[in-house]
């Protein structure tokens, strides 16, 4: 019998700023955080992640990958692509967190949202603050993104930092919105 895919959202980041926060954020939106996923780098395996994704009690699961500033693949994209293009996960998006890492590694994002919670179409950096390229992020665990089919990549800068703008004191704004708008873009609620 074939398991209903389990509902997913990806974040390119894995501190521990990442991880207060992601737990909080799945939280308030009812779902489960692989705070094991945490780390920096990531010291888990897809195969390792995709076996707790599945032990999560609820959708949507929130999964952190971090390269930690590893240049080209590292053990976090290695395993966010394995769990991103796994048979029994649907990722509903990816959290694209930016970097210092400039002009080494960048995705192409759908929409960011700067440190005042704004959208725009223009990438952000680590601080939040607007870049000039439009529709692209620079982060050190975002190369693998644009080669997989994912509905949609929001960036934003630093989790749970940014000026302490997405601090969990202040009820981490920026990072809730990106989860709503990958809820409401992938019709969760429908």
């Amino acid at each position: 019998m074939k398991k209903t895919p389990r509902k997913v959202i990806l974040i390119t980041d894995g501190d521990e700023y990442a991880l207060k926060t992601i737990e909080y954020i799945a939280k308030e939106f009812g779902g489960r955080c692989i705070s094991k996923s945490h780390g920096n780098p990531t010291t888990l395996s897809g195969e390792e992640i995709v076996e707790l994704i599945h032990k999560a009690p609820y959708d949507p699961v929130f999964v952190m990958f971090d390269d930690s500033g590893f240049i080209g693949e590292g053990a976090g994209e290695l395993a966010l692509k394995y769990v991103a293009t796994h048979e029994s996960i649907e990722v509903l998006g990816v959290i694209a967190v930016a970097s210092k890492t400039h002009q080494d590694e960048w995705a192409r994002v759908d929409v960011s949202i700067n440190r005042y919670g704004e959208l725009t179409h223009y990438g952000v950096d680590k601080s939040g603050v607007e870049e000039f390229d439009i529709g692209r992020i620079n982060g050190d665990t975002v190369y693998c993104l644009d080669g997989l089919n994912i509905p949609i990549i929001v960036g934003i800068g630093d989790i749970g930092k940014m000026a302490r703008k997405d601090h969990v004191q202040n009820g981490s704004p920026i990072t809730k919105k990106a989860v709503e708008l990958i809820l409401e873009r992938s019709g969760y609620y429908d």
